[in-house]
């Protein structure tokens, strides 16, 4: 009778076994069809303060101030750009940008290295950056100024923030301005009379 009662609850059991192992299989089976292509993308890393601290070759970064939009002839922007072998500060006039005035020096890279240290102390690169129109700006701030920083390797953008003195137009910088225009200002030597120059 144990005999029978066994060799019946086996090929059940073993049915029972076989079936949770084809459901199994299935399930596993329609994950990879179905949902492996819907997979979460990574988050991208910001790597733009390793790039702004990273003093080799073809590292550098830059500022520009833009005026307010007014008749071509009235029109005045400056860019300073600082790398580890060089320093350059230009004005400009009108919106092709004639040069009114340019001095360009050499640097080294303590120098260099003391400067971007600098600058990530002072938050450089602590805004989010924005993407599409949003880092659009033209036509941002028509009646005042539009400061722009951005970190470049070997002249492509890693990271660029602007700002403006409109109180619509915040934009993506988020330190002081005054401290990073202050800072590379002062990174060349009589940049802030050439600066008066021009109608900003």
């Amino acid at each position: 009778m144990a005999n029978y009662r066994t060799s019946r609850i086996l090929p059940i059991a073993l049915v029972i076994i076989i079936t949770i192992i084809a459901i199994a299989a299935l399930v596993s089976v329609a994950r990879v069809v179905f949902f492996s292509g819907t997979s979460s993308t990574p988050e991208l890393v910001d790597t733009s303060r390793e790039s702004l601290l990273n003093t080799a070759a073809g590292h550098s970064v830059s500022m520009t101030i833009r005026g307010p939009i007014v008749a071509d002839e009235e029109f005045h922007s400056v860019k300073i750009d600082i790398s580890a072998s060089t320093r350059q500060v230009e004005t400009y006039k009108g919106y092709l940008d004639a040069v009114v005035d340019k001095t360009t020096l050499g640097n080294n890279v303590a120098a260099y290295e003391q400067f971007v240290y600098a600058l990530d102390k002072a938050n450089l690169v602590e805004g989010t950056e924005f993407t599409g129109d949003k880092d659009d700006v033209r036509g941002i701030c028509a009646t005042g100024r539009v400061y722009e920083f951005t970190v470049l390797d070997n002249g492509k953008s890693v990271k660029h923030l602007w700002t403006s003195t409109c109180g619509g137009s915040k934009g993506s910088l988020d330190a002081s301005v005054a401290q990073l225009t202050e800072l590379f200002t002062t990174q060349i030597p009589n940049s802030t009379d050439l600066i008066k120059k021009v109608k900003l």
